[in-house]
């Protein structure tokens, strides 16, 4: 009898360490993101800007790219693969591709022509365009390039999820100088005014609590109210901003890298982030990723400051 208790306790005890194990390597909530299967239909496009010849006597296409997969997306040409220019009865590979949205995710209907690159305190402007050696663009050319984007909420231990491949095609005859930045389509319920309270992971609220120009740009003051019982953080990384530019000024780099402080119980606390912006772009908007649902998980929004 003696033994038998002894094995039935040693049973509960196993029992109650491998659930907690199954809990611990399996954790709630750590599903993939759900797919949008009519995101298969939707693709990002890109008009010319600008063709002309540069000294050297290469052909030079300055493009402007626009987010029309119905979702917020980050997109890039497919790494070194050369564009294909058709012209004059001729098919060129154009070796120089800058295309893409720097690794920030973009706003559905938005639309832009160039990105930081660098670093934060001392950032270049990289502008989007192919060069194609030695070639030159003949009435009817063409220009296509393949293209790789992901969209959705970013899970950052999944962020591939929800790729998409394409070809941005390009009317080089068709030439768009009266384009209109950042917002290319409204979309109904998807900029944010500055004031707008944001729940978070852990039920965190984030707010802007005040955005200001400085001598190199733009310094944002952030709150974190916690309602919990526990003290905790949420990363929102760096915000970048696009204007009217078409400019995303900014450097992307991995969300959770920048200090936050944590917050207390059932208080709240502040900081500041501040990014390289010319002071004459104007038309503001805060591209915003903010950690929700789970950790390392972060949802997107449009958060409009075009009165700064």
């Amino acid at each position: 009898m003696k033994r038998r208790k002894i094995l039935i306790s040693a049973l509960i005890a196993y029992l109650i360490f491998m659930s907690a194990c199954v809990y611990i390597v399996v954790p709630e909530g750590l599903e993939k993101p759900v797919i949008d299967k009519d995101a298969a239909s939707k693709v990002w496009n890109a008009v010319a800007t600008k063709v002309e010849q540069t000294g050297a006597g290469d052909l030079r296409i300055e493009l402007a790219i626009r987010n029309d997969t119905g979702d917020w997306s980050v997109m890039e040409a497919v790494p070194d693969q050369p564009a294909t220019l058709k012209s004059g009865g001729k098919t060129t590979d154009c070796e120089t591709v800058f295309i893409g949205t720097g690794a920030h995710r973009l706003a559905p209907g938005f639309q832009m022509r160039g990105y930081s690159t660098g670093k934060n305190a001392d950032p270049l402007v990289q502008l989007l365009y192919v060069e194609c050696k030695g070639a030159s663009a003949e009435a009817g050319a063409t220009l296509s390039i393949d293209y790789v984007s992901y969209g959705g909420i970013l899970d950052y231990y999944d962020p591939t999820a929800n790729e998409l491949e394409g070809t941005l095609e390009i009317n080089l005859d068709e030439i768009a100088s009266d384009l209109s930045y950042p917002v290319a389509e409204e979309i109904e319920g998807l900029i944010q005014d500055s004031s707008v309270a944001i729940t978070a992971l852990s039920e965190n609220v984030i707010t802007l609590q005040d955005a200001q120009r400085t001598d190199k740009g733009l310094q944002f003051t952030w709150q974190n109210l916690n309602p919990t019982k526990f003290a905790l953080k949420t990363h929102i990384g760096i915000p970048p901003v696009i204007g009217s530019d078409g400019i995303i000024y900014g450097v992307a780099e991995i969300l959770d890298m920048p200090e936050v402080p944590i917050t207390p119980a059932s208080g709240n606390v502040q900081w500041t982030t501040e990014i390289v912006v010319p002071q004459d772009v104007s038309g503001l908007y805060i591209l915003l990723s903010v950690e929700s649902k789970k950790p390392r998980t972060y949802v997107n929004y449009a958060v409009d400051i075009t009165d700064r």
